[in-house]
């Protein structure tokens, strides 16, 4: 193991920002040669978004073009790409086919000799109603997962998540608790709801837990028809942002010094300082304490 790879040595993070197609093979050409760029410019890790595979809001053509883990020709090509760029290659989620009715939206971590250190199926379907007609029903298609992952990197401990995963705090808590240095946050927001919250809740999860997040984004007018919010980000313990991506695909890179989590979270313990409580039933509390919080 080389010295820039050391346990608890600084590296350096690239998030690949992509605008993924309708096919999987257009998408892995983009995808092979936005990893390489990030390679070439010193990234150690390098993560792609979420559905770095296929953007497809068909149901009938998504399902004719699905693979399961061990037939998903980019997941190898992927492999291979990591086995030949000597890269800790976080797939931030792939399309992949779990039941012949039923996807997957599986994140993998690949190690440098390519074999597969940990896979993530994300927990929280995005099933939602926009304001002016703009709806999602991920559940329609894809099952959720029910365990949270962690894995070990060189650096430290990395927590897998994807995209609205972020907007529930209490898995983010949990990664930290388990010993995550770093968060992984791979997405597709909606420009919508990118706007008006991206930063803030990536921002949050890093102060709250004192860890790094780190979220490759898909970005731009899809062949689909989706658009989507872009502005990779990397945050540090502190809740600073040391790299943003902007609109288009790219590649966004930072310098990562594992020893500042244990700084923040020595001069913030709030990990440590976590209490079990219980909640008050307001029909069980005396009437003058009603009385009392209706006239604050």
């Amino acid at each position: 193991m080389t010295a820039s790879i050391e346990s608890g040595a600084p590296f350096t993070a690239a998030m690949v920002q992509m605008r993924t197609a309708m096919l999987p093979e257009t998408s892995l050409a983009q995808g092979i040669e936005l990893i390489r760029e990030a390679k070439a410019k010193g990234a150690d890790y390098v993560q792609t978004p979420e559905v770095t595979n296929i953007i497809q809001q068909n149901r009938k053509a998504l399902f004719e073009l699905l693979a399961n883990d061990e037939d998903d020709r980019s997941l190898k090509a992927y492999r291979d790409l990591a086995r030949e760029l000597k890269i800790y290659l976080h797939i931030g989620s792939i399309a992949v086919r779990a039941t012949p009715e039923r996807a997957a939206n599986r994140s993998f971590l690949i190690a440098p000799d390519g074999t597969i250190l940990a896979s993530y199926d994300k927990i929280h379907m995005f099933d939602i109603e926009l304001d002016g007609g703009e709806s999602y029903r991920e559940s329609a298609n894809y099952q959720p997962g029910e365990t949270a992952v962690i894995s070990d990197l060189p650096w430290g401990r990395i927590g897998l998540t994807i995209c609205y995963d972020v907007r529930f705090p209490a898995l983010y808590r949990a990664l930290a608790e388990a010993g995550a240095s770093f968060i992984a946050v791979p997405s597709a927001f909606t420009v919508r709801t990118g706007e008006a919250h991206w930063s803030t809740l990536l921002r949050a999860r890093a102060i709250e837990n004192g860890c790094f997040i780190f979220a490759a984004a898909q970005a731009g007018k899809h062949e689909s028809g989706r658009e989507t919010y872009g502005h990779s980000l990397i945050v540090d313990p502190w809740g600073e942002i040391l790299a943003e991506g902007g609109t288009e695909p790219g590649v966004v890179l930072a310098k990562i010094d594992p020893a500042k989590v244990q700084a923040v979270r020595k001069s913030i313990p709030s990990l440590q300082h976590g209490r079990r409580f219980g909640l008050a039933d307001p029909k069980a509390w005396p009437e003058h304490l009603h009385l009392v919080r209706g006239s604050a």
